[in-house]
């Protein structure tokens, strides 16, 4: 689930799964309304900010099949996390709010998807508000990505007077029911099309109309497109009322396709059918605020994960014990013993595992790498009370391990003072939330002024350290990044030393 920041990615998340029937009554991500927050923002922070600050993953049974559905922060500072989730899934879905339209961090989550050739089915969400006219739109979605708008469903109704949709497949109309603050299930009517024409007159009229506009210009389904990612099937719908959401189900489990072969680092494809492989996409810690444990999340890109067997991990290859799995769904977690093809297993204190690491049975494997893009802020990182030393540091590393923040270390800042290193501000309010609130660590950040990281070598460490404005670095991954000042400094240090090592890092999620 990707959009831009407050399309309602959470909201649709938790009506994914009232109408999957895993839950009884559907939170908000802002509580309006008496009602609870969604299972899939369950940090304090995420519900005192309103907002997604972490990925977040929920596993549950439709009509015989399981998905596996992750919830992702829309907004760009923690585009990091969007696109380690991006590296895990076989297919997106892309909420569009109806009155902005193509916001800017959707166009980038879309040129993500397109580069990683993940098929997208887009959501018009809140068509209960007043919005722009849904054939315009299309337009922007075909002008903007290049991607063909081929609606499944049609609103009938004018943005803010939601009455239902054109099932365009079938001709038939659905007509939704309000429930009291959209906790519950929406009440749904099938109106054939006479029926429709009767109640409804000239909105549903119109709604025909523009569905066969949509089909002279070859605006219906084409799978092949779709998958091929020229395509973006389309549907209307109000997460927050839960109308239109039992249509988007129907529709992931018609079209969008079920886990196959992915290519490892080498370009060779690993069948699902090989023994058992996976990767690491995510790690998080604080989830269980009594245990304190740490989770790894695994796609299983192959064979069967049997809990208790005994894994080997690609980068050291040892071997690595299975004994605590679970299912994950929010964050409620329970025992799993068994996981096939493009489930989400969460493997408990897995403490060797880094986002990125390959595990895999009998044949050998390693994933592509999952990369850090590159920081543009960067703050000292101290603690407030010195005779807490080992919960700062401790704390430091588990941020590190999760991704939260990058760390930056050398000898002369010493490790009392690590540089965090982030894509976004927003990420320093998280480290210092999480540092207080689950570490005990209140920590103090002294904003640095650099603006830019270059990836350097060993040998270049001690030249480019003496340059006024520079200063040299060694990331967590083993990395040595130079941080500049500004684009001039850059420039000024290409210009004296020509032969240096200075190349650029991942910019962003695009």
């Amino acid at each position: 689930m990707i959009s831009h920041p407050d399309a309602g990615k959470s909201t649709l998340t938790e009506a994914l799964a009232l109408h999957a029937r895993v839950i009884n009554e559907a939170g908000h991500i802002h509580g309006k309304a008496g009602r609870k927050s969604t299972v899939s923002d369950w940090m304090d922070i995420e519900k005192a900010r309103g907002i997604s600050i972490s990925s977040a993953a929920l596993q549950f049974e439709y009509q015989g099949s399981v998905i596996n559905l992750v919830d992702t922060p829309g907004h760009a500072d923690f585009s990091e996390d969007t696109y380690r989730v991006l590296a895990a899934v076989d297919s997106a879905v892309m909420l569009v709010d109806a009155a902005k339209g193509m916001e800017p961090q959707t166009l980038k989550l879309f040129e993500v998807c397109r580069h990683r050739r993940i098929p997208v089915l887009t959501v018009i969400n809140k068509w209960d508000r007043p919005g722009h006219d849904a054939l315009q739109l299309m337009d922007e979605v075909f002008a903007k990505t290049g991607l063909k708008p081929t609606p499944l469903t049609w609103p009938v109704g004018i943005a803010g007077d939601f009455r239902g949709v054109l099932d365009r497949r079938t001709g038939n109309m659905v007509e939704f029911a309000r429930t009291a603050g959209g906790a519950t299930l929406a009440t749904m009517t099938t109106l054939t099309p006479d029926e429709a024409l009767a109640k409804h007159d000239v909105h549903w009229q119109t709604a025909v109309e523009e569905s066969e506009l949509l089909s002279m210009d070859d605006g219906d389904l084409d799978l092949e497109a779709y998958r091929a990612h020229r395509a973006t099937p389309v549907l209307f719908g109000s997460a927050v009322l839960n109308f239109g959401v039992a249509q988007l189900l129907d529709a992931l489990l018609e079209i969008a396709p079920a886990p196959d072969e992915r290519l490892d680092e080498s370009g060779k494809p690993r069948e699902v059918g090989a023994p058992f492989s996976g990767f690491v996409f995510k790690v998080q810690a604080g989830m269980d605020s009594a245990h304190r444990d740490r989770l790894a999340y695994i796609r299983v890109c192959s064979g069967t994960f049997e809990r208790g067997g005994v894994v080997t991990h690609s980068a050291s290859k040892k071997p690595f014990a299975t004994k605590y799995a679970q299912q994950v769904f929010g964050q409620d977690r329970q025992t799993v013993d068994v996981a096939f093809p493009g489930d989400v297993v969460g493997l408990v204190n897995a403490s060797a595992l880094r986002v990125g690491d390959s595990l895999y049975v009998d044949e050998f494997v390693q994933f592509p790498p999952i990369p850090s893009f590159a920081p543009e802020h960067f703050a000292v990182a101290r603690a407030l009370d010195s005779g807490r030393y080992k919960q700062f540091r401790r704390g430091i590393e588990q941020l590190e391990q999760e991704g939260v923040v990058q760390v930056l270390r050398s000898d002369l800042r010493g490790d009392q003072a690590p540089v965090l290193a982030a894509v976004g501000p927003m990420q320093f309010e998280v480290a210092t939330h999480r540092m207080k609130g689950e570490m005990g660590a209140e920590i103090s950040l002294d904003r640095l002024q650099y603006t830019l990281a270059r990836r350097t070598t060993k040998e270049w460490v001690a030249e480019l350290d003496r340059q006024s404005g520079v200063e040299v670095l060694l990331r967590g991954d083993g990395e040595w990044l130079a941080l500049f000042a500004d684009t001039w400094r850059l420039g000024r240090t290409q210009r004296d030393f020509p032969d240096a090592v200075l190349e650029p890092l991942v910019a962003s999620a695009d």
